[in-house]
């Protein structure tokens, strides 16, 4: 049998990973590192909890202070999340 088009198998493997529903879940995958990077050392380190569900990220920090100013930044920390994810990842953020 002869091919015609032969693919090398890293080109296959970026394809594959290109795909919306895989690239989301590999982006899952990341949130805790995206929430680090955008959010800084400190606020990771108070924050007891990061969780995505239906779109929407559930945030839990343990500092008032801290939580009062993710709360003003909801839609910023959506965007930036987004944006270093390269998919469309968080709709909304809750903050407790």
């Amino acid at each position: 049998m002869k091919r015609t088009q032969t693919r090398r198998i890293g080109d296959i493997l970026e394809e594959f990973f290109k795909r919306p529903y895989v690239a989301r879940k590999i982006a899952e995958g990341k949130l805790p590192e995206f929430w680090r990077e955008v959010t800084g050392e400190y606020v990771a380190s108070v924050t007891n909890e990061v969780r995505l569900e239906r779109g929407i990220l559930y945030v839990s920090v343990s500092s008032s202070i801290v939580r009062n100013d993710l709360f003003y930044r909801r839609d910023q920390l959506a965007e930036l999340i987004n944006s270093r994810a390269g998919v469309r990842l968080v709709n909304a953020v809750i903050i407790r």
